[in-house]
């Protein structure tokens, strides 16, 4: 079952006013399912009733949509609350996990007692993702750790541009680390992210690990919510993620219109064109680009395409988009003559 709390009351708006577009962004991906609530997964009080949320549209009333592209919105939507996803725990882990490797942090300013401080600052995730810094003691944030430890640490996906992208907000302290071997296991971990990190070295800087005491989640539109701890540690970044990349480049770069007969084949909607933006085991997200019936504005947005079976390994990649490419064939654009 697929939790439809987020993102459900757009439906008649957004199907009567942005056609698939909207529609796509507001159901690319749900929030995580109902038996993660039951479990504990997410921080949400189960005794809280749940009050709607989202975007609200005013008069909506007067637009009026194509009856063949309202049936094929609703077959879309369809298609992506039933397409196979990461479990949220993972996906969290896994954005934290292969971030380029800076994030905005958040402190508690000691020089402008109770207003919030920004500093943009590199990390990297130990083994249960517990984001590591090197701090100078002149850094303002440093100053603001010593006085309140308590902070927080916004993370973008690697591929962030904007909304419809996916960003965590680690929430939690940040303190000293104080054991001469954990400190060398943090150096080792953060110098694999930051090889080129020579002030890790100098004396006026201190290692910091963040205790994670909560997380908040956004994977793009309607796609919201929150993660335990406990949740959060125990996850396993996904290892195709990181070398999606890669793959997700070459497909762009010389492979587009296999992209889009495949979200032809497997999704069953035409699209002028489709930008692979990330990969993982289960699936892959792609922007498309297409122009709605009676419509006269092109829009963008992304959608799930789940692989045929799971991946495992790098070899899997590549076999399983050539197996599907040849299997969406008959859907291949075709090509102008010069």
């Amino acid at each position: 079952m697929v939790r439809k709390t987020q993102g459900i009351q757009l439906l008649p708006t957004l199907l009567a006013i942005a056609g698939l577009g909207a529609l796509s962004l507001a159901f690319t991906g749900n929030a995580a399912p109902r038996s993660a609530l039951r479990r504990g997964l997410l921080s949400r009080n189960a005794e809280e009733e749940e009050k709607p949320t989202g975007h609200q549209v005013k008069n909506a009333g007067s637009f009026q949509t194509d009856p063949e592209e309202m049936a094929l919105q609703q077959k879309v939507r369809e298609h992506q609350e039933n397409a196979v996803k990461l479990d949220a725990a993972t996906e969290v882990r896994t954005l934290v996990q292969y971030n380029h490797g800076f994030a905005v942090m958040s402190t508690n300013s000691a020089s402008m007692p109770g207003f919030p401080g920004g500093s943009v600052v590199g990390f990297a995730p130990d083994e249960k993702g517990r984001p590591l810094f090197s701090f100078s003691s002149m850094s303002s944030h440093t100053q603001d750790l010593m006085k309140d430890k308590r902070c927080s640490l916004t993370v973008a996906a690697k591929e962030f541009k904007g909304a419809a992208d996916g960003r965590v907000n680690l929430i939690g302290e940040a303190v000293p680390i104080e054991s001469e071997e954990e400190i060398a296991e943090a150096k080792a971990t953060y110098l694999k992210k930051h090889p080129k990190a020579f002030w890790v070295e100098f004396g006026d800087f201190t290692w910091y690990r963040m205790e994670v005491q909560n997380v908040r989640y956004v994977g793009g539109f309607a796609r919201a919510g929150g993660l335990s701890a406990e949740a959060y540690a125990g996850a396993t970044p996904d290892p195709i993620a990181g070398f999606s990349a890669g793959v997700a480049g070459h497909m762009n770069d010389d492979h587009r219109e296999a992209t889009m007969a495949m979200v032809r084949n497997y999704i069953g909607i035409d699209v002028e064109d489709a930008e692979i933006t990330a990969l993982d085991s289960l699936g892959m997200y792609v922007k498309v680009s297409r122009t709605p019936k009676a419509a006269d504005q092109m829009q963008q947005f992304k959608l799930r395409l789940p692989f045929i079976r799971k991946l495992e390994n790098r070899k899997d990649a590549k076999d399983v988009i050539v197996e599907m490419t040849r299997a969406s064939a008959e859907f291949m654009p075709k090509k102008e003559n010069a």
